[in-house]
């Protein structure tokens, strides 16, 4: 089989797992949802990665000490049905690359990145993918196992957090935090992230 080194090689309407993935060889990135090739936005813009940054800078401050740990796109984590046992590359048909994500179950980390569902996910919305984040990831998040999710949307500096609901296996909104709040994690209850903070512009 010829090398995969661009993007244009692979039919977009087939299916493919992640140990097909693990051969292409192209610049464009990419993640696998449920097979499908997905399309990542270009570069992030600066509004984005400045509200990365300080995301990030604030989790690995509050982690540095304890087990569990925070990881920064790029970073692979494979998803599949949490009911299901791990699987092997050629089983796995999702993988995306969060913006932030928090697992404290260190045998999900191998050198490829996460094997199943981190415990929080962050995603920082792009003009182009908030259909995508909203709808097939939340749906995904859900599914696999991801006990809180964040939505942050950087144009209207607003955060939305959910938290899964075990029995109904979907997320339920449990806070909207705007202006001046603080963003409180479920799951670290003394972990808060100041707002006026967040999205101040330097």
């Amino acid at each position: 089989m010829p090398a995969i080194t661009e993007l244009s090689q692979l039919d977009l309407n087939a299916s493919y797992s992640y140990a097909d993935y693990l051969t292409w060889q192209f610049d464009e990135a990419v993640e696998l949802i449920k097979g499908k090739i997905s399309l990542m936005c270009p570069a992030p813009n600066v509004k984005h990665q400045r509200i990365s940054w300080r995301l990030n800078g604030a989790l690995f401050n509050y982690f540095e000490s304890k087990p569990c740990q925070a990881f920064a796109a790029p970073f692979d984590v494979r998803l599949y049905d949490r009911r299901k046992s791990l699987l092997a590359d050629k089983e796995v048909t999702t993988v995306v690359q969060p913006d932030i994500c928090v697992i404290c179950d260190g045998s999900k980390l191998d050198e490829q990145g996460c094997n199943g569902a981190p415990d929080w996910i962050i995603e920082i919305l792009s003009k182009g993918n908030s259909k995508k984040e909203v709808k097939t990831k939340h749906a995904l998040y859900a599914e696999s196992g991801v006990k809180e999710y964040w939505l942050v949307f950087p144009y209207e500096e607003v955060i939305s957090q959910f938290v899964l609901d075990d029995g109904a296996q979907q997320y339920r909104l449990l806070n909207s935090y705007a202006g001046d709040d603080k963003a409180v994690s479920y799951l670290f209850p003394d972990l808060a992230v100041d707002l006026a903070v967040l999205f101040k512009e330097l």
